[in-house]
């Protein structure tokens, strides 16, 4: 099991949700058949999906502010 330091998750996304849906977002991916985007020898989708994420292969934007008007 991946275990990454809270101080490198804490300074990748404005919140815990932020974290928690791109992990998902990404692990779904990976689920799917999608290739990992860094060499690991871990199996589970949701450690390599936090791997990608902390060494930023996987990032996300905000939505547009203005779509919802």
């Amino acid at each position: 099991m991946y275990n990454p330091s809270i101080n490198k998750l804490s300074n990748i996304g404005e919140s815990r949700y932020t974290l928690v849906m791109l992990t998902a977002k990404r692990s779904r991916e990976l689920m799917e058949g999608a290739e990992p985007l860094i060499e690991t020898e871990l199996i589970k989708p949701v450690s390599i999906a936090i791997e990608e994420i902390v060494a930023k292969k996987v990032s996300y934007r905000e939505p547009d502010s203005n779509m919802n008007k």
